[in-house]
């Protein structure tokens, strides 16, 4: 375990220290009720942010339905299924045409 030779001196540990410092967060007013918020965040007192409502606290707000996102599949993905797509329809086609031959064949 690693062990210090000397001792750090007071002059070092507060040159060291002088950067923690509080910092006063920033508010803003609320467009909607005027009241004291955080800055980028929605309102506690009137559920407002930007002027929208966001939040079920305003009389305002109204849920939007949210839609199952589709699942976006590779590209070979893709050309897998194509390629099973397009074989039975190939298939189907060449049967048609050897019942159609056959059919001639009889008359």
């Amino acid at each position: 375990m690693a062990v210090p030779k000397k001792r750090t001196g007071a002059r070092k540990q507060a040159t060291r220290r002088s950067h923690w410092k509080a910092i006063k967060p920033a508010t803003t007013k609320c467009s909607h009720c005027g009241a004291t918020v955080l800055a980028h965040t929605v309102c506690t007192e009137c559920g407002y942010y930007k002027g929208k409502a966001v939040s079920i606290k305003s009389a305002d707000y109204v849920a939007e339905e949210v839609k199952p996102k589709k699942k976006t599949s590779t590209k070979k993905a893709t050309k897998k299924a194509e390629a099973k797509v397009e074989t039975p329809v190939e298939e189907v086609k060449a049967e048609e045409t050897k019942a159609e031959s056959e059919e001639k064949t009889e008359e």
